[in-house]
């Protein structure tokens, strides 16, 4: 398994990969760590949590290098990414007990019924690249600290940050095994999710992956929670703070080089203030830093493989091919490594790549509409549901629109994210299921009802 710098072409390093025999071993040992990991009292999972965070801070910049040189994002936005991964510790470590309390149910006299919540077993988690850790630890911080243990299968492009964020929890002092990275090609997937030992699976990825999972788990009992992707809308009316929205959505779409599943794609405007947005849109993406992603003032690095910038570059030249008109980029850069211009689209026709499929890559697409209702209509046009930005001074006008747009998550003048405070997930085709908050680190427990006469 191979580590390519995508900003030079150059091998990274090499990892040996496991074979289904260390894959049958790794889940012998899985349920082992598992027998004795849910007897530990909830306080300690906390505390081991806690230290996790803290072994993420120490090692940022190192955690951060090892990101960017495998999967090419900016050095900062990498930092930034571990330092949210220990805020997502801190979350859990402070709050799981809370999350976790029993629940207590009216019953006759003389008796107490209530919930409790317990862990189920190993889960399996299949990551993308995009976010390498914050991917993993907002699955492994809840599940893990709730009594499950947890078996990674991460992508195939970043298998030094699968190793490494298994060495924070070792260096953490969790008990060997209770965390694992499989380094593992992806037709070994199916199998692991058949097999008896694993109790649920978790994946963030493309809808095929998310389906096959959904599959085979659905054929053998076990709960998926499935994270598949978006086309986000960003409406932004006739009221809106023009300056905010220009400045939010320009990095809601180029950050970590437009490679996210919440990126803000398909920008919805008002005509009574779409010249002035474009024109102030193309500038602001216009002067952001396109370079070498180890540089601090690089704001938008390479793609992450070449051969996602040549899906992304068919998926532009076909829209421009449909008619799309290209306002800003459009072309792969004339430099060494996968480097693709922040790009801008205007009057994109209807079914064209640009306007039905998820474009992962910094490309954006802008619309014109006459009123707010068209705009929620294009909003909701598409198969995705993920989630959607709202822009406008009248924060009711902004509430009433949000529940009306099909999404997991609206955001009324703020960029669309994940945080541990809140839940996570989409719709649609973006997928079933919510991460984070009280909600997320209970998807994976048996809600066990306790009636005691």
């Amino acid at each position: 398994m191979e580590a390519v710098n995508p900003a030079t072409g150059e091998e990274v390093e090499t990892y040996e990969t496991q074979t289904e025999e260390d894959v049958d071993d790794a889940l012998d040992r899985a349920t082992d760590a598992f027998d004795e990991w849910r007897a530990r009292p909830l306080r300690e999972r906390e505390e081991l949590l806690e230290a996790a965070g803290d072994v993420l801070r120490e090692n940022k910049r190192e955690y951060a290098e090892t990101m960017t040189r495998e999967m090419g994002k900016p050095i900062t936005q990498a930092v930034s990414e571990v330092e949210k991964c220990a805020w997502a510790c801190d979350h859990y470590a402070e709050h799981a007990s809370a999350y976790l309390q029993p629940e207590h149910h009216p019953s006759p006299s003389g008796s107490t019924v209530k919930t409790v919540y317990e862990p189920i077993g190993p889960v399996l988690a299949v990551m993308p690249w995009n976010f390498p850790f914050w991917q993993v630890f907002r699955f492994a911080a809840p599940y893990v600290t709730a009594g499950n243990v947890g078996l990674l299968k991460h992508a195939s492009n970043v298998p030094g940050c699968a190793k490494a964020i298994e060495d924070v929890f070792r260096e953490a002092g969790y008990p060997e095994d209770v965390f694992q990275s499989l380094l593992i090609p992806s037709d070994l997937v199916d199998d692991i999710v058949e097999d008896d030992r694993v109790r649920a699976a978790t994946l963030t990825g493309s809808g095929p992956a998310g389906r096959a999972v959904a599959a085979t788990a659905g054929e053998n009992l076990k709960k998926t929670v499935l994270e598949l992707g978006g086309s986000d809308p960003y409406v932004v009316l006739d009221d809106a703070d023009l300056d905010a929205a220009v400045e939010t959505g320009a990095w809601a779409r180029n950050q970590n080089g437009g490679q996210s599943c919440i990126a803000a794609k398909r920008f919805v405007v008002h005509e009574a203030v779409y010249d002035d947005f474009l024109d102030r849109f193309v500038e602001e993406i216009d002067s952001y830093v396109v370079g070498d992603p180890m540089d601090e003032e690089t704001d938008v690095g390479p793609q992450a493989k070449p051969s996602l910038m040549d899906e992304l570059h068919e998926q532009v030249e076909e829209s421009v091919e449909a008619g799309a008109n290209v306002a800003l980029g459009g072309e792969p850069m004339d430099r060494e490594g996968a480097f693709y211009p922040p790009t801008v689209l205007t009057d994109v026709p209807e079914g064209c790549p640009a306007d039905t499929e998820e474009v992962f890559g910094p490309v954006a697409t802008v619309y014109e509409v006459s009123d707010e209702e068209e705009a929620v209509e294009k909003a909701n046009d598409t198969q995705f549901g993920l989630g959607a930005s709202v822009w406008t001074e009248d924060r009711e006008r902004g509430e009433r629109l949000a529940r009306q747009i099909n999404a997991g998550c609206v955001y009324v003048n703020q960029l669309v994210k994940s945080d541990p405070r809140v839940p996570f997930g989409g719709v649609k085709e973006s997928g079933y299921g919510r991460e984070l908050s009280e909600v997320g680190i209970k998807e994976f427990l048996n809600e066990k009802t306790v009636w005691v006469e």
